[in-house]
């Protein structure tokens, strides 16, 4: 398929005139770390990644690959061979078996420590409950799971997979008695632990970025609201219109969590907005994350610079906007044939003030294939979001039309 845009997101090689001393291994070599590529050449880093395929988006800007199943600890340990701290793109790791190599030596940021009570979300739940973070009410379910199980926090519940849900994977919302039995059959047929959390009536969904140092540096990003379609994020907007009481809520739990973890390295972190104002945490990602691609093209440091820069030991950029406002719409993959793709690229790329990133990722329904950022130029915040709307109405009639 002829993709009328770059294939880096930055430059078309990542090659300098002579190799960095500093080699960061990332662990996944899907979009988010192809997008880390202008942070190491700004902060003269060498990429090396782990990943399963020649086709994954990384390969292409990466200095080293180690071919691999993301959760192959023999790949991590030969990924180390090539590179001083080793980090993640994602969560689907053997934490056990890599635990073993960080008593051998391998550096990992974040730590594994600091990831142990974040992968498994009844663990996660459990976490912010003990630091006095708020989180929904939520109960494990056990191995063999009865109707009753399923009502005992009442309706409507959310049902979670605890491990590897992502992009709506592995969440069913139960609105009434009639889904109960469907869910019955979705558990019986998984082989995973679940666990069910009370719904949330939010008024908004919302996000922040937050990074943290070697020595303790914790650093904001503004933070944003959040929109998703069948529970997949398909627009972000920083757009500057939430109450700043709001946004110190966020800024404080975004801190504290990352104080109490002793994080190393960027999280993103989805929160709900309540009625009364309040804010909820609804789940934590300890890596750079999709609310965070806006910042790309509209903060001082992008969050894919400033993890590099916390894994690297270096100290933390200026999060700050360099615009008024940016948008971010994902690029979800329809049912549309392959070739049909390459118009609508075309037509996203003559948007005035916004950007396409494209990942070269094989095409299917719901998957995220790309995104396209923007800049608002207006100067108050209702003028911000209605040019916001109206990017976001443009895109998604080029991108979903029939």
């Amino acid at each position: 398929m002829d993709i009328p845009t770059m294939r880096s997101p930055h430059s078309t090689s990542s090659a300098t005139s002579s190799p960095p001393v500093y080699q960061v291994g990332v662990i996944g070599g899907g979009q988010l770390a192809w997008m880390m590529e202008r942070g190491a050449r700004a902060l003269d880093l060498g990429l090396r990644v782990q990943t399963p395929q020649p086709t994954d988006p990384a390969v292409a800007i990466a200095r080293g690959v180690v071919y691999g199943a993301i959760d192959d600890a023999e790949a991590t340990a030969r990924l180390a061979q090539q590179c001083q701290v080793i980090t993640f793109e994602n969560e689907f790791i053997d934490l056990a078996a890599l635990t073993a190599l960080e008593q051998q030596g391998i550096l990992f940021r974040p730590s594994l420590a600091a990831l142990t009570p974040l992968l498994d979300k009844y663990d996660q739940r459990r976490y912010l409950r003990e630091h006095g973070l708020p989180t929904p009410d939520f109960v494990a379910l056990p191995q063999v799971v009865t109707p009753d199980d399923l009502l005992q926090l009442g309706l409507p519940v959310v049902l979670k997979a605890r491990r590897h849900g992502y992009d709506g994977q592995g969440t069913k919302i139960l609105r009434d008695r009639s889904q109960v039995s469907k869910a019955l059959d979705l558990i019986q047929q998984s082989q995973t632990d679940w666990m069910l959390e009370t719904f949330i009536p939010f008024q908004r969904e919302l996000a922040i970025m937050v990074a943290r140092s070697v020595t303790g540096e914790v650093v904001t990003y503004p933070v944003v609201e959040t929109q998703q379609v069948d529970q997949i994020c398909r627009r972000v907007l920083a757009v500057g219109d939430l109450p700043e009481a709001v946004v110190q809520q966020a800024v404080a739990i975004a801190c504290q969590l990352m104080t109490s973890l002793e994080m190393v390295g960027i999280m993103g972190i989805e929160l709900f907005l309540t009625a009364d104002q309040q804010i909820v945490v609804n789940e934590t990602a300890p890596r750079t994350h999709n609310s965070g691609h806006y910042s790309l093209d509209a903060c001082q440091t992008s969050q894919f610079e400033q993890h590099l820069r916390a894994v690297a030991g270096l100290p933390l950029g200026d999060a700050s906007l360099t615009v008024p406002g940016a948008v971010m719409v994902n690029l979800l993959g329809t049912d549309i044939p392959e070739a049909a793709y390459a118009d609508r690229l075309r037509s996203l790329s003559a948007l005035p003030q916004s950007r396409l990133y494209w990942y070269t990722k094989a095409p299917r329904p719901g998957r995220k294939l790309g995104h396209i950022t923007a800049t608002c130029p207006q100067t108050t915040p209702e003028e911000r979001r209605a040019y916001a709307n109206d990017l976001i109405q443009r895109v998604e009639a080029i991108w979903y039309a029939p």
